[in-house]
């Protein structure tokens, strides 16, 4: 056995000794501090904090949770502990673009997401050699508004069978219902291909065009029953000019969609975001 890598996230109502409570109990444990980000929100009160940290290979996870009980207790405490050995297993749901999958996959084959895709979900069958070639488990459920209720269930039982810790909208042209974007909250990351969402429903970047724009961009973010209205995790834009035709446009965004998607689900699998009413907290 070696040192056991943890990272512990923290929310509670902002009180003085918080910081001291926790970490007294961790070095109790011999254990080392490695990185220690913290934020009070003064609008609301509220306290949050990351501490990423390592335990001898004596303590195990059962002894942290027990060391840190009563500092839990104390000060009301919402706290999740991640283990860093575990690999997170993602779920990527996607239709007919491909180019976001590509990147995730991409970005995990060279290591700078670690992760394991543990199925692609799609409506189509596009992107079945895509997930095929990867050695990716590839699932076929196509859907009409007839049969929406009955394709959202066998989403969600792959869901669990796979034991994804996430759910990833990797362009997915399908509006999430209200009972699966609350069953999964805060566990679902949807890019929304717009730095704002203005323009919705069908060729945002050809709306953009038309009215103009200056500035393109996306935007990645929690699902929630409000359409692409779900608190917000990561952005970027670019600008435009009035000499780039519609599938200029289309083809910066791509992207954009991409690289947004991709830090957004790093962000998260690292435990560096954390739920603060309709916002986030991101330690980067």
């Amino acid at each position: 056995m070696s040192p056991a890598n943890y990272v512990l996230t923290l929310s509670c109502v902002d009180r003085p000794g918080i910081v001291a409570a926790v970490t007294t109990e961790l070095a109790a444990l011999n254990a080392n501090i490695a990185e220690s980000n913290q934020f009070w929100d003064k609008e609301t009160g509220r306290f949050f904090m990351r501490l990423a940290f390592t335990a001898p290979e004596s303590v195990s996870r059962d002894a942290i949770e027990r060391a840190l009980k009563s500092p839990i207790e104390r000060f009301s405490m919402k706290t999740a502990l991640t283990d860093e050995s575990r690999k997170r297993r993602i779920a990527i749901l996607v239709s007919k673009f491909d180019h976001t999958l590509l990147h995730l996959l991409y970005q995990i084959r060279v290591g700078w997401l670690d992760a394991e895709v543990a199925a692609v979900i799609s409506n189509h069958s596009d992107t079945q050699k895509i997930a095929e070639d990867a050695g990716i488990p590839f699932h076929l459920l196509p859907v009409t508004k007839d049969t929406k209720a009955q394709q959202e269930e066998q989403i969600l039982a792959l869901v669990q069978k796979t034991g994804a810790d996430l759910v990833v909208l990797a362009r997915y042209m399908q509006v999430l219902s209200d009972n699966l974007s609350t069953r999964l909250f805060g566990q679902v990351i949807n890019i929304h291909h717009s730095f704002l969402p203005s323009f919705k429903g069908a060729k945002p970047y050809h709306q953009a065009h038309e009215r103009g724009v200056k500035i393109i961009g996306a935007t990645a973010h929690y699902v929630t029953p409000d359409l692409d209205e779900g608190p917000i995790i990561e952005q970027e834009t670019a600008r435009v000019t009035h000499a780039m035709s519609a599938e200029d446009l289309v083809a910066a965004g791509r992207d954009i969609e991409s690289r947004v998607l991709a830090r957004a689900v790093k962000l998260h699998l690292e435990s560096r975001v954390m739920l603060n009413g309709k916002k986030t907290v991101v330690f980067g």
